[in-house]
């Protein structure tokens, strides 16, 4: 069912709750289409249309707050098993074409403080990163009820695509100066942009993405959040909290739970996927922190290829009373999958509309949009 701005907001910052809202944040992995293909899906299960999921129109922002300038993308060498080009930010980067759909650099631009330096205008701000055709037409999208939403560059994700995971990690602590330039800068862009953007449109929802947790827990503690990344994820919260946006939203995988006090200081509302099998319970977080902190997913995607008696089990405890008065959308915690018959797909999905209450497939409905945002 599609759902529009309103239900939405009211649904993600503990409002009415009219209805539960189950969706697909991210879609099925490599290769899974074929092995469903292969146990006689549809082509509706397929690209998941005939399962009458819940979403939202969504209408972004023409703003660019993250990279603007940069070196021109290019392909290197490129065989049936890998591709390798130079992106935009001048890092050598591998695609395996088989078993990923996200590529891994090889090197990073940043190993200084002059090399960050050379590079700096490209995140400073300047007019053109808005499109101000774009934001016109996104305040018809949102009289038409769809949820307006801009992405920021992750406090911790930035630096880590600049420097690479370890480069990142050690600069906190061994070159703090330039890494409080390089959240300065992303600050001072984003700050700039969304402030005059926010001037002539309501942003409903704020997305960050950082993917900074494992299954042993997030890459930096609560100190490091506190010290470098609050002053950041605050001002720009600040500013547009006091102009009328409800929701500001983390994407992470792993174990956040050591890091969600200091996150919620930084006014985060709402985290996703709430990996399980990294240790995130969504169920025991919303008897902590209650009303303060909503969720979306958080439903093991790896029972999908154990048993039905598995299948249940997991859905009668994630969407029990507690999770359904509000603050959640219901989903798999990340991307469907390999080795998910389809028939197991199609029980879940059965099974999780009936304990959610909400009615049979509609075989009409074709709708369904990716909620990862």
């Amino acid at each position: 069912m599609k759902w529009n701005r309103e239900e939405y907001i009211e649904l993600m910052t503990f409002g009415r709750v009219e209805r539960q809202m189950f969706v697909e944040l991210f879609g099925p992995l490599l290769g899974l289409e074929d092995e469903w293909r292969a146990q006689g899906a549809t082509e509706d299960e397929v690209n998941l249309t005939a399962f009458d999921f819940d979403w939202v129109q969504t209408a972004w922002c023409g703003v660019n707050t993250w990279l603007c300038g940069g070196y021109k993308s290019e392909v290197i060498e490129d065989t049936p098993e890998y591709i390798i080009t130079k992106d935009s930010l001048g890092r050598i980067c591998k695609l395996c074409k088989n078993s990923a759909t996200i590529s891994l650099p090889l090197d990073f631009p940043v190993k200084d403080m002059d090399s960050w330096l050379k590079i700096k205008p490209w995140f400073e701000f300047n007019e053109k990163r808005i499109n101000w055709d774009s934001i016109e037409n996104c305040i018809k999208q949102q009289k038409e009820g769809a949820l307006v939403c801009v992405g920021i560059p992750g406090g911790f994700d930035a630096p880590r695509e600049l420097m690479g995971d370890e480069g990142a990690c050690i600069a906190y602590y061994e070159e703090p100066e330039l890494m409080k330039d390089i959240i300065d800068t992303i600050t001072d862009t984003s700050f700039k942009i969304l402030d005059r953007v926010s001037d002539k449109i309501v942003i409903d929802n704020i997305h960050i993405h950082e993917d900074m947790a494992g299954k042993s827990g997030p890459l930096i503690g609560p100190n490091l959040v506190e010290e470098f990344l609050k002053p950041y994820y605050r001002k720009i919260w600040d500013m547009l909290s006091s102009k009328g946006t409800k929701i500001f939203c983390q994407d992470s995988d792993g174990d956040m739970t050591p890091v969600v006090d200091a996150f919620l200081d930084c006014g985060l509302t709402v985290m996703y996927p709430a990996e399980p099998a990294a240790g995130m319970d969504m169920v025991s977080l919303r008897k902590k922190y209650g009303n303060r902190l909503a969720f979306k997913g958080g439903i093991d995607k790896h029972v999908l290829r154990g048993s039905k008696e598995d299948i249940r089990k997991e859905l009668e405890y994630k969407l029990q009373p507690i999770m359904r008065q509000g603050g959640t959308v219901f989903g798999l915690d990340h991307r469907i999958p390999n080795g998910t018959p389809i028939e197991n797909y199609r029980y879940y999905v059965q099974t999780a509309r009936e304990i959610l209450g909400l009615p049979p497939v509609d075989c009409k409905s074709k709708g369904w949009a990716r909620t990862a945002f």
